[in-house]
């Protein structure tokens, strides 16, 4: 069986999908693995490491693709590439399912199994191959790290001949994933840390890292069975925003880290709450991607409101660190693929019984098949 994994430094990709510890791991499973050359360069792994991993690296990736059983990589591809694969095979990335259904055609008309790697479920047996937690606290640490280094003064208290620095105050909107890592990062650098989340039961997390648990009255909140946050009301979001507004005005940095799986990202610092901020506060929308969490901010664009905040707008900030985000997508994408190796046969074996695949395959026999995604008939 063939794996090959492209690379994507053409659409500006610095993770790399195989590392050279990964592909090892293939290679003793029984596959045969490709991989474009300079895959791994951007997160500091030289081709001359992959070879000796036992990796083929080819130029061609028209003809990789058509050979391939299986097709690893970090993002989405595109309808052309799918055309290009071989009938019968697997791919396995992200695939922003819910705002791509014409991609998941394309992957359907092609014959190829889709796996959404979003869509893998958390539970204890799928925790090595939830890439989406992996990458997420990675963008939790860099979104501190980015915002002390725009803050333009330091984060902890500091005793001088000349008298006392006091520290930076950070407020972390969302204790997920992400936002407990900012939590605790903010806190290791000796700033002084509140956050705030819809759900009461992470008080206590936050609460083991350190940081002040902000409690705003909403009224009746939960969390899915997926453990996301679940939609607020208009009125609740409302309540919310009034009760972070005197917070985010003491605050130097805010860090929002609330998404909506499939939906879009809930407005949660809008242009009062901003104009409330002090000049020289730092904002990092970690939802920026996915429609943001801050009225203003730019994908791709830092902005200064008027009042002189800044709202930074680099988006996916794990590819900052390339070279831990590829480690451990990497390891994510080879714990999926040994939990469905077939060692007697020597292929995958994609039992459509098991939990885990209900939750991440998409397409397959030419057809969409997650029940999420195939198409209703007209009433």
């Amino acid at each position: 069986m063939l794996c090959y994994a492209p690379s994507g430094a053409a659409s500006g990709e610095t993770r790399a999908a195989l590392t050279p510890a990964s592909a090892a791991t293939f290679v003793q499973l029984g596959l045969a693995v490709h991989a474009a050359p300079g895959v791994g360069l951007a997160a500091g792994h030289a081709d001359d490491e992959y070879r000796a991993a036992g990796v083929v690296l080819r130029d061609d990736e028209d003809a990789a693709l058509a050979e391939a059983d299986l097709v690893i990589r970090t993002g989405k591809p595109t309808a052309e590439s799918v055309a290009r694969m071989k009938r019968g095979a697997v791919h396995v990335s992200f695939l922003d399912p819910f705002n791509e259904p014409e991609l998941l055609a394309s992957f359907a008309a092609a014959g190829v199994s889709a796996v959404s790697l979003e869509m893998i479920p958390r539970t204890t047996l799928a925790q090595k191959m939830d890439a989406l937690s992996s990458q997420a606290s990675l963008a939790g640490y860099v979104a501190v790290i980015q915002a002390a280094a725009r803050l333009g003064r330091i984060l902890p208290m500091m005793m001088t001949p000349a008298g006392t620095l006091m520290p930076s105050r950070v407020f972390v909107i969302g204790a997920g994933v992400a936002g407990l890592q900012a939590i605790a990062t903010a806190k290791r650098l000796g700033a002084r840390v509140e956050a705030f989340d819809t759900r009461p039961v992470v008080e206590e997390q936050v609460r083991s890292l350190g940081a002040k648990f902000i409690k705003i009255d909403l009224g009746e909140t939960g969390q899915t069975s997926g453990g996301y946050a679940q939609a607020l009301t208009p009125e609740q979001i409302a309540r919310q925003q009034a009760g972070m507004a005197k917070v985010c005005a003491q605050s130097d940095i805010v860090i929002t880290t609330a998404k909506l799986f499939g939906r879009k990202a809930p407005v949660l610092l809008t242009h009062a709450m901003l104009a409330g901020m002090k000049a020289g506060s730092v904002v990092v929308d970690l939802a920026i991607d996915s429609g943001g969490n801050v009225e203003g901010s730019v994908p791709g664009r830092d902005v200064t409101t008027p009042n002189g905040v800044l709202i930074l707008g680099a988006a996916g900030l794990e590819r900052l660190v390339p070279a831990h985000a590829s480690q451990v997508f990497a390891a994510n994408i080879a714990a999926w693929v040994t939990h469905f190796w077939d060692a007697g046969a020597k292929a995958l074996r994609l039992d459509p019984a098991d939990e885990i695949l209900k939750g991440c395959l998409l397409t397959r026999d030419g057809a969409v098949v997650h029940p999420q995604f195939v198409s209703k008939p007209a009433a």
